[in-house]
């Protein structure tokens, strides 16, 4: 799951100890937080959301490991179950992570008539593989993860998120997920995901990159769909309407913003934006390929949340949204 910047757990003791001191290394320059510490607790300060700070009551620590990559943590929370904080941030909670897993998958191949290639940039934890496997019309799902540390860990401590990668359609590749899209022939996927980033919002680089949405742009087929984690409504920066006109004028097809609620993201709820290319028109709002109910891939039952009612809904905004992307008129 692609979370906000957080702030660095450290300094932790052995592994299976019950109880650690956490402490905040302050990634932002931000004065006055390194002397907070909270013997037991993870806190979580958000990048973008001043004032803010989330807690989460450790129980144990079931893994901590550094890759040439990545920094990743699982521990035990009381609350949301297993928790991962991926370079000091959350990046997973066992209470909610099906939430963004369905909708990131489902609001773009629920809308397009029969995919058959889907590109997940990112998404090592197998979770949204998971969901791909749902739609029986898709031929291979390519996955591009750098780091072979996050998918061990995901197999160990979260195998039922992880069992996406036991569907034979999945081919995996390891390594960066710029270099990938580059080397990837014009026009191959239906769908590509993006999981492997910030959300989409004033404090991501990369995924505000014109040159790099042009990327994933050129491997989209005509009409193929662009499906990537955004920012909160509640955000003070974000504003929606700039960012659905840069993205239109690169993918020249539909772009819409929907958002669904998350217990662990900061606010509540997190969005996303999908896009279209130019090409058979994509209507976001009202899903053309709902999940067939008797069919759950290699997932061990139906979604927990998403449904093709919940999907339309994600795309009716509040009315102070509403106000700030179109004028006062709405």
């Amino acid at each position: 799951m692609a979370e906000y910047n957080g702030f660095a757990l450290h300094d932790l003791q052995d592994e299976g100890d019950d109880h650690h001191n956490l402490h905040l290394q302050n990634h932002n320059s931000i004065a006055n937080l390194h002397s907070l510490n909270i013997p037991g607790w993870y806190v979580d300060i958000p990048y973008g959301w001043s004032g803010e700070a989330h807690l989460y009551r450790m129980e144990k620590v079931l893994f901590h490991g550094k890759s040439e990559f990545q920094e990743v943590t699982v521990f035990q929370s009381s609350s949301h179950g297993k928790i991962v904080i991926l370079n000091g941030a959350i990046q997973l909670t066992e209470k909610d992570q099906f939430v963004y897993q369905e909708m990131l998958t489902h609001l773009a191949l629920c809308s397009i008539p029969n995919p058959k290639k889907v590109l997940l940039i990112g998404g090592g934890d197998g979770g949204i593989l998971k969901e791909i496997s749902r739609h029986s019309s898709v031929e291979q799902i390519d996955i591009c993860e750098i780091d072979e540390m996050v998918i061990n860990a995901y197999n160990k401590f979260f195998p039922d998120i992880a069992i996406g990668y036991k569907d034979p359609r999945v081919n995996l590749h390891i390594g960066h997920g710029i270099e990938f899209l580059k080397s990837i022939p014009q026009g191959t996927y239906d769908v590509i995901i993006l999981d492997a980033f910030q959300c989409v919002g004033p404090y991501e680089e990369e995924l505000g990159d014109k040159w790099f949405m042009e990327t994933v742009a050129r491997g989209l087929r005509p009409g193929g769909v662009m499906s990537s984690p955004a920012d909160s409504l509640w955000l003070k920066d974000f504003t929606i309407a700039d960012y659905i006109a840069k993205l239109r004028k690169v993918f020249k097809g539909s772009v819409s913003y929907g958002w669904c609620t998350t217990p662990a993201y900061v606010s509540g709820m997190i969005g996303f934006m999908v896009c279209s290319t130019e090409g058979p028109p994509v209507d976001f709002k009202h899903p053309i390929n709902p999940l067939n109910p008797e069919n759950y891939g290699v997932a061990n039952g139906p979604p927990l949340y998403y449904n093709s009612e919940v999907h339309t809904a994600a795309f009716c905004l509040p009315s102070f949204a509403t106000k700030k992307m179109f004028g006062s008129k709405i």
